[in-house]
């Protein structure tokens, strides 16, 4: 665990002190921008059986840091010895200035990116906030254990802040509120205070199943169970090597991610449009055209993705997505024309997924 130095060691208050500080702990982080704060403990013991169940169906696919850390992630005081309590966190991200997404999907000849994904990336504004949160707690009550992540690690984000209240977990697995929907991120800090646990928020997906029917590759196997392999987040952004032939149709326009399933929820009504200013759009990446991501050389993909959660994937990567939105795109001269400056790309997976693209448009070549 991580701590700042301090003269005197954090003693264990007696209920009234930490009730009391909980709630400063908690209008500290509203004031760093963070939407909900819940606290809750560290047994993951209800969570953990479906956990592994998921691993033991492959649901994970090519994510083998998935299973690697065996119990750490269902058990947190395995992950961080002699944490106690998980502050549980989520921070907005959907611009005000955004373009519609149904419109983008809508016009095959547009790139699709996941709303998260189009401005800084969110890793780092999440640790540098829960630093922040980490370090005021220091300098105000002294010295503490703590861990702060931001889907980073082994560690069980939805559980966690279904547990703190933050939320339900929605039949597409994803975190939902009644006052923000789902366009949010999640961060976590493990920590040794004694603080006061909140109480879970009850469910309200019913019966409706908007996101199931939505998704576009039916990943969605079974409400509250996503086979990842079937997923497009997971095929354009985890998976490394070549997109299953039978899924590519099925992806569209969608070069980075997928949020099918939160637009069409229907507490995504209430969503809560970002104050922050690092998710603002940059590169036009809410609604640029799949020829103009598909001609960036590899200079300009690492300068125009610096600083975002795309630049991850690699160039190779992103080469290979677009090719299969303009696969899926309207056959027109220029789109023929963009995938053949690219049938002999220096990467075999962008050659492969090129020729698929250049065989959808131009049958008989």
């Amino acid at each position: 665990m991580s701590h700042q130095s301090h003269p005197t060691p954090i003693q264990w208050p007696d209920p009234a002190v930490a009730a009391q500080m909980s709630a400063t702990i908690k209008d500290w982080a509203r004031e760093l921008g963070f939407g909900n704060i819940g606290i809750t403990d560290t047994d993951l013991s209800a969570a953990e059986p479906d956990f592994l169940d998921w691993l033991a169906k492959q649901y994970h696919g090519d994510m083998d840091y998935m299973a690697k850390h065996g119990t750490k992630r269902s058990r947190p005081a395995e992950l961080v010895p002699g944490t106690l309590r998980v502050i549980s966190v989520n921070l907005n991200y959907l611009p005000e200035q955004v373009a519609d997404g149904w419109q983008v999907l809508a016009t095959p000849d547009k790139a699709y990116v996941a709303r998260y994904a189009m401005g800084r990336d969110y890793h780092k504004v999440m640790r540098q906030k829960l630093q922040q949160l980490c370090t005021r707690i220091t300098d105000t009550y002294g010295q503490f254990e703590y861990r702060v992540f931001a889907d980073s690690a082994p560690v069980m984000e939805v559980a966690l802040a279904t547990k703190a209240g933050v939320g339900w977990r929605g039949k597409h697995t994803l975190l939902l509120n009644r006052q923000q929907g789902s366009w949010f991120f999640l961060g976590e800090i493990y920590t040794n205070l004694p603080l006061p646990i909140d109480a879970p928020t009850s469910a309200h997906c019913g019966s409706c199943s908007a996101c199931i029917d939505i998704c576009p590759t039916r990943a969605i196997v079974a409400p509250y169970e996503l086979d990842a392999r079937r997923c497009i987040s997971y095929l354009t952004i985890e998976h490394k090597g070549s997109i299953p032939l039978e899924l590519r149709p099925l992806i569209g326009n969608r070069i980075y991610g997928c949020d099918d399933c939160q637009l069409i929820c229907p507490w995504n009504k209430f969503a809560v449009k970002t104050e922050e200013s690092d998710f603002a759009v940059r590169n036009g990446l809410d609604s640029t055209a799949l020829i103009d991501c598909f001609a960036w050389t590899e200079a300009e993909f690492q300068a125009r993705m610096a600083g975002s959660a795309i630049y991850r994937i690699g160039y190779a990567q992103w080469l290979r997505n677009v090719a299969v939105g303009l696969g899926n795109a309207p056959s027109t001269p220029a789109v023929i024309h963009a995938l053949q400056a690219r049938q002999d790309d220096a990467h075999a997976l962008v050659r492969e997924h090129v020729a698929w693209a250049l065989a959808k448009h131009l049958p008989s070549s």
